[in-house]
């Protein structure tokens, strides 16, 4: 039986959604930080990566004050809408969150629905609520009635909890409630991220919905995105991890081993003058990135990467290949 929905909302109630271009970067906890974020946003045209988010802001049990929010979006802006994702369960401060986000230039409002980890689940919040579509489409209600007529709200979930029995319940009741867009991450959270990919089950949250629907997870290439919406009929792809193996995913362009350093010099400088960082902390930050990097052709082969992760100077062999003199 479907879980009973809050009456829908208004279609004309909806506000436009202000991405420029069909694909999207994800939200990723301790990764598009502003440093991270503008670096690739400032590498694409509007057209070739239509949006972004925030991490996560975790809301408990008060509202979050607008120079909080601030903080998260960053000192500088693009052309390419930057959208705060929200994740709590205290409707009320979530309300008073969603409308300080908006007074501080969030062109969107993004809900979580997804994050598995466990202090999450405690709290009855991001992927804690795929278990109940009624609690989840209160949540997104609360968030649209707090700023619906200034900015659209959207959602984020998982497919399902331990399955994706609910995938069209959770779905419905997104829709149901005011979100004027559902990204579906293909994976349910017991899954994680180490099963292949379902994109079935991205189709079935389009055939369920009216809205928007935008896909997540397994895009690994540029032709991806595309086959993706092929194969699924959604309007837009989120990608994730695919981008930081290649920033440049979005646009498809085939950058230079140079290139590929100056955006990890970059990284690295930025983690440290925004104080992000210390140098050590920063340094380690790059060789996160490393681990999954295939932009460049930087790094050749797995026993190429060894060396890289393992590199006593990491910002000197970066700084050697950006100018021409170590393995370019």
């Amino acid at each position: 039986m479907r879980a009973q929905a809050i009456p829908s909302a208004p279609a004309t109630a909806l506000r436009p959604l202000p991405f420029t271009g069909p694909w999207l970067l994800a939200p990723m906890e301790g990764i598009t930080d502003p440093v991270f974020r503008d670096l690739v946003l400032e590498r694409h045209r509007p057209e070739d990566l239509g949006g972004a988010f925030t991490e996560f802001v975790r809301v408990i049990d008060r509202a979050l004050p607008e120079k909080v929010l601030r903080r998260h979006l960053g000192p500088r802006r693009f052309a390419i809408p930057v959208g705060v994702q929200l994740m709590g369960s205290d409707l009320g401060a979530l309300a008073a969150t969603a409308r300080a986000a908006v007074r501080a230039g969030a062109p969107l409002v993004d809900l979580n629905f997804g994050c598995p980890a466990k202090g999450a689940l405690k709290g009855c919040a991001g992927s804690a609520l795929l278990r109940d579509p009624a609690a989840l489409g209160a949540v997104v209600r609360a968030t649209f009635e707090a700023v619906g007529e200034a900015v659209p709200v959207t959602a984020k979930i998982r497919a399902g909890f331990d399955d994706d029995s609910l995938l069209e319940d959770l779905a419905a009741s997104a829709e149901a409630n005011g979100a004027a867009l559902l990204t579906v991450h293909c994976r349910t959270r017991k899954e994680g991220y180490r099963d292949e990919p379902d994109w079935e089950r991205i189709a079935r949250a389009v055939a369920a919905v009216a809205i928007p629907v935008c896909g997540n997870g397994g895009v690994r290439t540029h032709a991806d995105l595309e086959g993706m919406r092929r194969a699924t009929g959604c309007a837009y792809v989120m990608v994730g991890h695919g981008a930081l193996a290649d920033p440049w995913i979005f646009a498809g362009r085939a950058v230079s081993a140079a290139e590929a350093a100056r955006f990890l010099l970059d990284y690295e400088e930025g983690l440290r003058t925004r104080k992000q960082a210390t140098p050590r902390g920063a340094s380690s930050r790059v060789k996160q990135l490393l681990r999954v990097w295939t932009a460049g052709g930087l790094v050749a082969d797995e026993e190429d990467r060894w060396t890289w992760l393992h590199a006593e100077e990491i910002v000197a062999r970066l700084r050697h290949v950006y100018s021409g003199r170590y393995g370019a």
